[in-house]
């Protein structure tokens, strides 16, 4: 398996960028009638950790996400950062092109 990251380049900044999960999600519930003092820590999948990157890449991350699917798998590394898993390096040159073909410069493979 070869594990790269995934890389945009920043709305604001123009510098490639790239999300990293710092804490796991909290999801807690709030009822009608009680009070539920019940919070459960949930981290992200790598597919909704790139769909937060909405308004800070200048690329849409449903664009990005199709893209990478047909080549490899979103993923989270060790310490929460946004990766693309693959089999093997035909499947990173081809997704590098496509990328490059369909973004440009604007989303980039990196170790």
């Amino acid at each position: 398996m070869i594990r790269l990251r995934l890389f945009g380049r920043c709305r604001i900044y123009h510098d490639p960028v790239s999300p990293v999960l710092k804490a796991p999600a909290q999801i807690g519930w709030d009822a009608r009638f009680r009070t539920i003092d019940l919070v459960t820590p949930r981290r992200l999948k790598g597919r909704e950790l790139l769909m937060r990157t909405r308004g800070w890449w200048t690329v849409e991350p449903s664009d990005v996400r199709n893209t990478v699917e047909a080549h490899g798998q979103l993923i989270l590394g060790e310490k929460g950062e946004l990766m693309v898993e693959f089999t093997g390096q035909k499947a990173v040159d081809s997704l590098s092109a496509a990328l490059a073909e369909r973004f440009g410069d604007q989303v980039l493979l990196a170790p």
